[in-house]
C-alpha cells in the first residue's frame, strides 16, 4: 500500500483501530500525519482514540456479529487491533475472505490474544527459551502444577489480559488462593483459565520492539530499536528508559528470538517483544503485535517513535530505528476514582529540564488507571530516569 489517499474523499486510505485507548491514540495521530482516514473502536464512548479520529464507534469488540457488521460497513482496507479482547476468529474468516488484511495477521493476533497461543508456539513450535509453565483450569490444578514442578517461587496471570491486570507472584502456599483470585478478577474475558511460570532469576527484562517492515524492492525486513528497560510493579509498568545496556552477546540472542517469534508471526507492523536476560542468558516472555505501553519511552527518544514505526510499516513504507536521545517515561496515575479529572502542577511538571508530558484525556480516572506520562530526554538514562519520575510526581489528578 504505497499509495496513499485523501481522507473524507473516495480516494481515502481507510485504517480502523479496533482498540483505541492512549497507545491507539498514538497510532491514530501518526497515519493522519500520513493523510490517512482513521475509525476509532472501543467499548466506551470517547476513549483517547475517538477524540481524535476521523470517525468514532463503540461496539462491543468481542461479539462476533458486532464486528463483522461494523467492518462490512465501514469498509476499511486496513483493521489494527490494539488490545486483546476482540473476536478474532471472526477476523480470520474476514481476512480469509478477502474482505479486509488485518494487522499484522489475522492469526498473529488470535496467538497473541492470549498467553497460551503464543507461549506454546515459541516453546514447543519454535523452540526458543521460557520459564517453565504449565496452564490451569481450576484453583486445584494451580496447586498441582506448582507442588508437580513448578515450584515457589512462581508468576501466576490470567491467559488473557493487558498491562499486567491480575498477575502476581507467588512465595509460597498461603498465596495461592488469593493469586488465583487476583487473575480471575484480572482477565479481560472471563476464561477461567491461567499461566503459573516458574521464576527466573533474572537482572533485568526488556522491550526489543522489532519492525517487520517492506524495503525498497518490496521485501519484508526486520528492524530492531534499541533496547528498553523498564520497572514492573505488580505486572504494571511504571517506568522505562532507553536504551538499556547489554552484553553484544545478549543483545544478539534477543535480536534472534524476536526475529523467530516475529517472523512466524508474520505480515507486517511492530512488535514488542519481552525478554528476561541473566548475564549472556536471554528468555523469551511475551510479544505484543502492537506499540507496547513501556515503547512510550520512544516518543523521547526516537527520530521515529513506536506509533510512527507501527503506521509506516503496515502501510508498507521505509522506517528508521535509530535513536535520537537517551531517555525515560514515567507513568501519572489517576489518584482517584472520578470522572472528568482534573490535573493541577503540569506547568511545574514541564519546567523540569528535557521533559514533555502527554496526558491521555481517559473521560474515567482510577486510583491506578494510567491516566498520562512523563516523558524525558538527557545526556544519559540516569538523569533521563530522574527528570521523567520528578515531572510525574508534580502532575496532580484531582477530583474536577
Amino acid at each position: 500500500m504505497t499509495t496513499l489517499g485523501t481522507p473524507l474523499s473516495p480516494s481515502a486510505t481507510r485504517v480502523m483501530l479496533l482498540g483505541s485507548g492512549e497507545l491507539g491514540k498514538e497510532v491514530l495521530i501518526a497515519l493522519q500525519r500520513l493523510g490517512v482516514e482513521t475509525i476509532a473502536v472501543d467499548r466506551y464512548d470517547n476513549a483517547p482514540g475517538q477524540q481524535v479520529a476521523h470517525h468514532a464507534r463503540t461496539i462491543t469488540m468481542s461479539d462476533p456479529d458486532q464486528l463483522k457488521a461494523l467492518i462490512e460497513a465501514e469498509k476499511p482496507q486496513l483493521v489494527v487491533p490494539e488490545i486483546e479482547a476482540i473476536a478474532t476468529p471472526m477476523l480470520q474468516q474476514l481476512e480469509e475472505a478477502g474482505v479486509v488484511r488485518v494487522i499484522p495477521t489475522a492469526r498473529a493476533a488470535r496467538l497473541t490474544m492470549d498467553r497460551e497461543g503464543i507461549r506454546r508456539l515459541a516453546a514447543e513450535t519454535l523452540g526458543v527459551p521460557t520459564s517453565p509453565y504449565k496452564f490451569c483450569d481450576s484453583l486445584a490444578e494451580l496447586q498441582a502444577a506448582i507442588d508437580g514442578g513448578i515450584g515457589y517461587p512462581c508468576i501466576v496471570k490470567p491467559v488473557m489480559s493487558s498491562s499486567g491486570k491480575g498477575q502476581s507472584k507467588i512465595d509460597g502456599p498461603a498465596d495461592v488462593q488469593k493469586a488465583w483470585d487476583y487473575a480471575m478478577a484480572g482477565g479481560r474475558v472471563s476464561h477461567g483459565r491461567v499461566i503459573v511460570e516458574g521464576f527466573i532469576d533474572f537482572d533485568y527484562e526488556i522491550t526489543l520492539l522489532t519492525v517487520r517492515a517492506l524495503d525498497a524492492g518490496g521485501v519484508v525486513q526486520t528492524h530492531f530499536c534499541d533496547p528498553i528497560g523498564h520497572v514492573q510493579v505488580s505486572g504494571d509498568y511504571v517506568e522505562s528508559w532507553q536504551p538499556h545496556p547489554m552484553s553484544p552477546v545478549a543483545l544478539q540472542k534477543a535480536q534472534d528470538i524476536a526475529r523467530k517469534v516475529t517472523a512466524d508471526l508474520g505480515g507486517q507492523g511492530l512488535f514488542g517483544v519481552e525478554l528476561f536476560v541473566k548475564g549472556e542468558q536471554v528468555w523469551f516472555s511475551e510479544v505484543s503485535p502492537r506499540p507496547h505501553d513501556t515503547g512510550m519511552v520512544t516518543m523521547a527518544t526516537q527520530w521515529q517513535n513506536e506509533f510512527e514505526l507501527h503506521a509506516r510499516a503496515i502501510l508498507g513504507l521505509p522506517v528508521d530505528t535509530s535513536l535520537k536521545s537517551p531517555g525515560a517515561s514515567a507513568v501519572i496515575y489517576g489518584g482517584v476514582d472520578a470522572k472528568g479529572i482534573a490535573f493541577d502542577g503540569v506547568a511545574q511538571a514541564l519546567a523540569v529540564p528535557g521533559v514533555d508530558v502527554r496526558l491521555f484525556g481517559k473521560p474515567e480516572s482510577f486510583v491506578k488507571r494510567r491516566m498520562g506520562v512523563a516523558l524525558a530526554h538527557a545526556a544519559d538514562v540516569d538523569t533521563a530516569r530522574r527528570n521523567a519520575k520528578e515531572a510525574a510526581s508534580r502532575v496532580k489528578p484531582r477530583q474536577a
